[in-house]
């Protein structure tokens, strides 16, 4: 009798040797040894154990002296079919490793750590009674007189049922040993329960149904007739801040559960999830599961079980909820569609609105992207008919969106207000205060001083192992690089020439410290990475701002996006240019969003608002566009400005990054590959190779970053060409070193 080989994705198999490897099963593992259960199994010439994944079982092999599998890890399927297939088409598009793959759509507490689970089911001791009600009512007023306290725990277990233990002995009034001894009299049992461990949120009382104005109607009837669709559907919905989105996507989903079908919402920051999640419970209750990287191990092992369980019917959460174990799926909503933060920076390099197109296309679903800034890419397709279109061009309550002052800081600056805030914002802050109202105060730099250097020599603080300066934190007196985390203590005067030091630029600590010199009674929340550390900080931290009616919110990209107090009517944006200069072709699309959504979080309620930017560029289009929150007239901008530099989405700009900590290799690296790669395309006039080009930070943690930019279209063909060359590439000794991978989509 033949036995039975697995083809596993291997843990331990780099990219360059990424293929399914031939195991044998042994027989007393065949009846576990199934598709989509994780393995140990011996890897390579040193037979190192490797966690390996599933992929299908075959009857013989085409290679002799097969090894065998060690353990089976699971005893029933983690992983489905529809699991095995994304992996299989995320292994081709984002060129990952199908183990690498898998990594993401599971949970971190299911993977192993020197053959340990990292995270374990959470039990409690459970009381149940072992006979009937009517018996244990009977038994508990024989033993009245006698033994109360057994008593009263067998009244108490017949009137309510099973119950923890330790909820008995408070409500009883008696001792672990009374259990104890019921326990040996047969009376009741004591037994272990599994339990989950639920994030925590602010809960609101159930919500009131929704009425929708006519514009949100139009949307979600027109939206509506494609869930009845029989094809997979894609579409944009372009909406004003303030315009009631999120009603939208929740009339729609109350629509989908209604259809027997679930459905998931994306959230671009971690920092919006407490929000989004407490509105969706006050609608759907226990049906929501939330996913998102700053729950406990536990936490997230636990809400993947409830949905892996069936117990869940919305899923909210970032990035990574895309992989949520969701059956039957109706509809993927991805709220503010044109963040970054939904492409991943490391291996898998997905993007979550790529990997949702493969979901909804596999159960027939909607997919909804929406925003009131889209993606120019998204914006184009909806132009040339890939999505459908829908538009909310007013706000919910009807309120004009807030008029929006520009503040010239060149001008302020010739009449003496050297600071972060100049006389306009002062002056409104401090109207702002005496009304009793709300104001939220962006800057996208965290930190005291960007930039410390010395006056006399010029000499300035440098990481190390970074090609970027190092930003002074007041709080600890550290200067700490943004790219590595190295610190280190200020010294008191200049390292080389011991001249005295000189503090340039500002970032959210200098803020926060400058607005307390001029009104030192209120009450500031600074929300940045430095302050939301801790689980559940971002929640907290919100909390403050709308119950104990701080004055000022203050923060980085965290306060841009989702936020919505009624109180708040003045938004200041303090250094609009700082992200309008970056060598990066999206530049000027995240400056007009970052503008153009903190801005909306102004007089979102009964109340009218304003917001005052202050920029050294107040001619600038993006920043005269932004105050308009005029997004027809910057797409049509941008959009013929990337048409003249042939980059998307006129066409893909794939990439190929070389690291190392031996600059010349990686130079020369990308140089070779660029040779090879010309020598596979030549003669195809749609495929343009720009480059090598050191990065925008060329050395983070010590390894230089050379890249190769690829202009196409983004075909397999390409895609397989690019993955060739690189596997190729890796496996050439002399290439030691150098570290080769390719990104289908560089958000950088």
């Amino acid at each position: 009798m033949a036995q039975t080989i697995a083809r596993l994705a291997v843990a331990a198999a780099t990219y360059a040797i990424d293929r399914p490897y031939d195991y044998l099963v042994p027989e007393h593992m065949a009846a576990r040894a199934v598709p989509g259960v994780r393995v140990f199994a011996p890897f390579g010439s040193g037979n190192r154990k490797s966690e390996g994944v599933i992929l299908s079982l075959v009857s013989g092999s085409a290679y002799d002296n097969l090894k065998e599998i060690d353990a089976i890890i699971d005893e029933t399927p983690v992983l489905t079919e529809e699991n095995i297939r994304l992996a299989l088409w995320m292994s081709d598009r984002f060129f990952c490793t199908v183990f690498d793959a898998f990594k993401v759509m599971l949970p971190a507490g299911m993977w192993t750590k020197d053959g340990i689970k990292r995270a374990t089911d959470k039990t409690v001791s459970t009381v149940y009674p072992v006979v009937s009600r009517d018996e244990t009512i009977v038994i508990a007023g024989e033993k009245k007189a006698k033994f109360p306290k057994h008593s009263a725990v067998l009244e108490l277990l017949a009137e309510a049922g099973a119950m923890s233990a330790k909820e008995t002995c408070l409500l009883a009034g008696v001792s672990a040993g009374v259990l104890k001894t019921l326990e040996k009299q047969e009376l009741l049992s004591i037994r272990p329960q599994i339990v989950y461990r639920k994030p925590l949120f602010s809960i609101n009382d159930p919500a009131s149904p929704i009425t929708l104005n006519n514009e949100q109607k139009k949307a979600f009837d027109e939206i509506s007739l494609l869930l009845n669709s029989e094809k997979p559907e894609a579409a944009l919905l372009y909406g004003v801040t303030g315009s009631g989105k999120t009603l939208v996507y929740i009339k729609l989903i109350d629509e989908v559960i209604a259809k027997g079908k679930t459905a998931i919402v994306l959230v671009p920051e971690i920092a919006l999830t407490p929000q989004t999640m407490s509105l969706f419970i006050s609608y759907f209750g226990q049906q929501v599961a939330v996913l998102h990287s700053a729950l406990g191990v536990g936490e997230r092992y636990d809400e993947w079980k409830r949905i892996n369980n069936g117990e869940v019917k919305v899923v909210v959460g970032t990035r990574s909820a895309i992989f949520a174990p969701l059956e039957n799926i109706g509809l993927i909503v991805l709220d503010e569609e044109q963040e970054h933060t939904y492409k991943s920076e490391n291996s898998p390099r997905y993007h979550a609105r790529e990997v949702a197109k493969y979901r909804v296309t596999r159960s027939c679903a909607v997919l909804l992207l929406s925003s009131a800034t889209p993606s120019i890419e998204s914006m184009y397709a909806a132009d040339n008919g890939k999505y459908r279109f829908y538009a909310i061009e007013n706000r919910y309550n009807e309120q004009t969106l807030p008029p929006v002052i520009i503040v010239d800081m060149k001008k302020e600056l010739k009449e003496g207000y050297g600071g972060s805030l100049g006389s306009v914002l002062r002056a409104e802050l401090e109207t702002n205060i005496k009304r009793g109202e709300q104001s939220i105060f962006f800057i996208n730099r965290r930190g005291t001083n960007p930039l410390v250097t010395c006056g006399e020599c010029g000499f300035a603080f440098e990481c190390r192992q970074c090609s970027v300066s190092m930003t002074y934190h007041a709080v600890n007196n550290r200067l700490m690089c943004h790219y590595c985390g190295q610190s280190k203590k200020l010294p008191d005067k200049c390292p080389d020439c011991g001249g005295k030091l000189k503090f340039i630029g500002a970032g959210t600590q200098k803020v926060e410290s400058e607005i307390l010199e001029i009104f030192p009674d209120i009450k500031i929340i600074r929300m940045d990475s430095d302050t939301v550390t801790r689980m559940n900080s971002h929640d907290r931290l919100l909390s403050r701002f709308r119950d104990e009616k701080a004055e000022v919110l203050l923060g980085t990209q965290m306060v841009t996006k989702g936020l919505d107090f009624e109180n708040v009517t003045l938004v200041g944006v303090l250094s609009a240019d700082l992200s309008l200069y970056m060598s990066d072709y999206r530049a000027h699309e995240r400056t007009f969003s970052l503008i153009t959504q903190v801005v909306g979080r102004s007089g979102r309620g009964d109340k009218p608002g304003r917001a005052v930017i202050q920029t050294f560029t107040p001619g600038h289009d993006v920043i005269t566009l932004a105050s308009k929150q005029d997004y027809a007239g910057f797409y049509e901008r941008e959009l013929a400005l990337r048409r003249t530099m042939g980059i998307p989405p006129v066409c893909d700009l794939l990439a190929i990054t070389a690291t190392g900590t031996d600059e010349n290799a990686v130079c020369s690296a990308c140089k070779t590959i660029k040779d090879t790669l010309l020598g596979y395309f030549r003669g195809d006039g749609s495929v343009k190779l720009l480059g090598p080009a050191p990065a925008f930070v060329p050395k983070v943690k010590g390894r230089y970053r050379y890249r190769l930019l690829i202009s196409c279209v983004n075909t397999k063909h390409v895609r397989e060409t690019i993955a060739h060359t690189v596997r190729e590439f890796s496996r050439e000794g002399r290439n030691r070193g150098v570290t080769v991978f390719a990104d289908a989509d560089l958000y950088e």
